[in-house]
């Protein structure tokens, strides 16, 4: 074997409690769709590369000196329901590599097959979820938003069944960790303090080092996740299903099941096939993450020697909450319209272009880039509404010297559109990936004018809407 991961693991060396040690099942015959060198190169993986030993290897059939596989425990609140245990029940964490930036990250299969947490699945993947993952994570990680990343898709040659039979397909997904606020709740949940214990000082080390105690652990957590809510509204991306399982304490975006970036601007936007109360929807996500912090912080009350004391200050936390996300919205926001510095009064401004935006259905992505090349008037209707504002905005912005530099890095000209991942999908599904490879080209340098890609620029037509989204299970 050629190929060389470095591995160096530390969270295998936690209590055997918290995972279950296993190796993939093997699968028929794998065959390699993507591999992404860039991100190989980061992560020191080395050796001369041939794509059937990389399909053997990320297919899970292969196994890597250094690797030790394992799924992890963890528990969750799905849709405001507490679920004791969940874990991972189709991916195995292969082991951690120190990056070239001297960066942990983890390196993990997902549909590897069943583990003792499937609860009856079949720890598969088909395509579609799989290429989906692979282009909105890469897709994500160019708009500079922190997210897992994809190493690589192998179809598995084999079918798997859910309403009906589709090929297989097994993803290589890279991350900082795959500590979650369930990974927390487990043990809580248990009142397993010397468990829950581990894991804050093994995650304190990892991600937060120098946090003095629960309370600055609590708080640094809250910054990377407003500042994370705060960018994906900056870009109408919906997630679709922020349970506390799909809440990293990384602060990197997980799970691209039933996620989705808006065509029409529309607060209570919803996607997910399964948020049937729209729970999830694009306005809720900044009250979401702060209810999310809360479950956190209960699982943390354990850890503090005065637990009173400890409900009453991270309640506090907690509470600020959403003055934080919306001082980190504004200033998302602020720099979509050529702010550097925006103000209260400017977040008027801005709710003022997203409510014509929503009275009309304009485009979110092609208004907020059309502010740079005029276009963004083409998107209205009523012209006279649009002018009106566009004039208070040009009155605020001509003394902002940097509006034009702050547009153009805040906005982009091509997001992954529901109705191209669909187009991608289907086609693969038929054994053509040229419209994977190229959405993924095209999505790596989001912010720049590519004429020749003009097509996954426009909106979709009405037979082209896709109007939800699935989980890939």
């Amino acid at each position: 074997m050629s190929l060389t991961i470095p591995f160096d693991n530390t969270y295998a060396r936690l209590p055997e409690g918290f995972y279950s040690k296993l190796a993939a099942t093997p699968v028929a015959a794998p065959s390699l769709l993507a591999f992404n060198r860039p991100l190989a190169e980061e992560l020191g993986i080395g050796g001369a590369i041939a794509p059937e030993e990389v399909a053997e290897i990320f297919s899970g059939n292969a196994a890597l000196p250094g690797a030790d596989p394992l799924a992890q425990l963890y528990a969750g609140h799905q849709f405001g329901t507490f679920n004791p245990q969940l874990g991972d029940g189709r991916a195995l964490l292969l082991g951690e590599v120190v990056d070239r930036e001297g960066k942990r990250r983890d390196i993990q299969l997902k549909g590897s097959g069943r583990t003792p947490y499937s609860r009856m699945g079949d720890g598969r993947a088909w395509l579609g979820p799989v290429l989906r993952e692979y282009v909105v994570s890469e897709a994500m990680h160019a708009l500079g938003v922190p997210t897992t990343r994809a190493l690589a898709a192998v179809r598995t040659g084999e079918e798997i069944y859910r309403e009906t039979a589709l090929p297989g397909a097994i993803l290589t997904r890279v991350a900082e960790s795959h500590i979650r606020v369930g990974t927390f709740q487990v043990f809580a949940a248990r009142r397993d303090g010397a468990a829950l214990e581990a894991l804050y000082r093994y995650t304190l080390a990892r991600h937060y080092p120098g946090a003095a105690d629960p309370h600055e652990f609590l708080d640094r957590v809250i910054a990377r996740q407003s500042a994370l809510i705060a960018q994906w509204m900056s870009f109408g991306f919906i997630h679709g299903v922020m349970n506390t399982d799909n809440c990293t304490l990384s602060g990197e975006t997980i799970d691209y099941g039933p996620c989705a970036f808006m065509d029409a601007y529309h607060p209570d936007r919803v996607y997910s096939s399964i948020d049937r109360m729209g729970r999830y929807a694009y306005s809720n996500q900044a009250d979401i993450i702060v209810w999310n912090m809360a479950q956190l912080a209960t699982a943390l009350v354990p850890l503090c020697p005065d637990q009173e004391a400890a409900v009453t200050r991270f309640t506090e936390q907690v509470h600020a909450m959403p003055e934080r996300i919306r001082a980190d919205w504004l200033a998302r926001f602020g720099a979509k319209v050529g702010l550097d510095a925006p103000t209260p009064e400017d977040g008027v401004l801005i709710g003022e272009l997203l409510s014509l935006m929503q009275a009309e259905g304009a485009d979110f992505t092609n208004t907020f880039r059309g502010l740079l090349d005029g276009s963004a008037r083409d998107q209205f209707t009523d012209r006279a509404a649009f002018d009106a504002w566009a004039a208070k905005w040009r009155e605020r912005i001509a003394d902002q010297p940097r509006a034009e530099a702050l547009m153009a890095g805040a906005n982009p000209a091509f997001i992954p559109r529901n109705h191209r991942i669909e187009e991608m999908i289907q086609a693969a599904v038929a054994g053509d990936d040229a419209p994977f490879h190229r959405l993924n080209a095209v999505l790596s340098q989001p912010f720049t004018d590519q004429p020749e890609a003009a097509d996954l620029a426009r909106t979709p037509l009405p037979e082209e809407v896709v109007p939800a989204t699935f989980c890939g299970t």
